[in-house]
């Protein structure tokens, strides 16, 4: 069993590193602060190769693996999780579909851009009355003249507000239920797109997150991707992707948590005497350091078993169940050891907190991650 990244494993690690501490580290607080989407940064992205990392080079990507993918994220989910979060929504979500499931000319026309960051892709799955349930999908296709009608709306999709294109799944046949449902690719320039609500968010909020509508949206018969009825097969396949990114995400946050937590128990003197000396500060750090080492290789685990093709579904939600709730712990106790502090906006920790909530709930919370593996395992 070897543990050791590959010489391109490490150097893709490397090169993201360096460009997340350099680029996009220092304007993390700024993002949050004023909720600006960072678009200059995706921009720079796009140019070094990091918005199509596990794609074939063929299709602009940049031929690497799900696990230089996961690092990837890991790396910039540390240094601004709002910027991590668009990158594997991007990724995950925007992108991926097209490569599983698209035709060749579909690949060429749409993930070729979006993977040489022409472009940004987002996913429209969740509705007002469609969450953890997408099953119950509202939103409609009619095929017309050789055109899909859409109508409909999505509510709470990552990027779509500046996307290029967006994967949505839509009822094609309501007497089928999930079997009716299909997936298309909509252009974001399509008159009958429009975006209608950026929400306030408690946390993540240089991440773009928005309601969309699709109303009377027409998109050529050939946008469908895959065949009629297999959006719900195809979204569930990319959500098990996805929910390695989202543990690698939590991972990175986790790890700035940490990290500004040792580092201020080792400057923070209290009793004279560094509070990294106190045993019960101790030994919440040990906790961090453990259960962040652990949630890793989970994480990479489910990364490896995806490109060596084999089934990870069950692997993927550990990875991000307890990716997730490790962060979410993490975050809480560094906050504690900084005290009044760490409640404080002048103290990196504060955003962390607020950030780290999420990943206990996007792309399927807590509570659905124990329903597949309790189905996995046979339950």
């Amino acid at each position: 069993m070897d543990f050791d990244l590959t010489t391109e494993q490490r150097m893709i690690r490397d090169a993201v590193r360096d460009f997340a501490e350099g680029e996009v580290a220092p304007k993390a607080a700024e993002v949050d602060r004023t909720g600006r989407f960072p678009i200059e940064t995706f921009k720079k992205m796009g140019e070094l190769g990091f918005l199509g990392i596990p794609f074939p080079e063929e299709y602009g990507g940049a031929g690497g693996d799900t696990v230089s993918y996961a690092l990837a994220v890991e790396e910039i989910g540390r240094a601004c999780a709002s910027t991590g979060l668009s990158y594997a929504a991007h990724i995950s979500l925007g992108s991926y579909p097209i490569y599983a499931f698209g035709t060749e000319a579909q690949k060429r026309e749409y993930l070729v851009p979006l993977a040489q960051g022409e472009g940004l892709g987002a996913f429209g799955l969740t509705e007002p009355g469609a969450g953890s349930d997408a099953s119950g999908t509202r939103t409609t296709a009619v095929l017309e003249d050789g055109f899909w009608r859409l109508n409909g709306s999505k509510n709470f999709i990552t990027n779509a507000g500046y996307a290029r294109s967006v994967v949505v799944t839509a009822v094609t046949d309501r007497e089928k239920g999930a079997k009716g449902i299909s997936a298309f690719i909509v252009p974001t320039d399509n008159p009958g797109f429009r975006v209608t609500t950026t929400y306030e968010k408690l946390g993540l909020r240089g991440s773009n997150t928005v309601e969309f509508v699709l109303d009377e949206t027409r998109i050529p018969e050939d946008h469908l991707l895959g065949a009629v009825g297999e959006g719900y097969k195809q979204f569930l396949i990319t959500l098990d992707g996805g929910r390695i990114s989202i543990g690698a995400l939590s991972v990175g946050i986790a790890r700035a948590a940490y990290e500004a937590a040792l580092s201020y128990a080792k400057e923070r003197v209290q009793f004279g005497r560094s509070i990294s000396k106190f045993q019960a500060i101790q030994f919440k750090l040990a906790d961090m350091a453990m259960h962040i080492e652990m949630a890793r290789t989970m994480v990479l685990k489910a990364a490896w078993l995806k490109d060596q093709g084999r089934p990870f579904k069950k692997e993927a939600a550990m990875a991000k169940l307890f990716a997730s709730e490790m962060a979410m712990r993490t975050c809480d106790q560094a906050i504690q050891i900084h005290g009044g502090y760490g409640y404080m906006k002048d103290y990196l920790v504060e955003r962390y907190f607020r950030d780290v909530k999420l990943m206990e709930i996007g792309e399927g919370t807590s509570e659905i991650q124990r329903l597949v593996i309790a189905r996995e395992i046979g339950c």
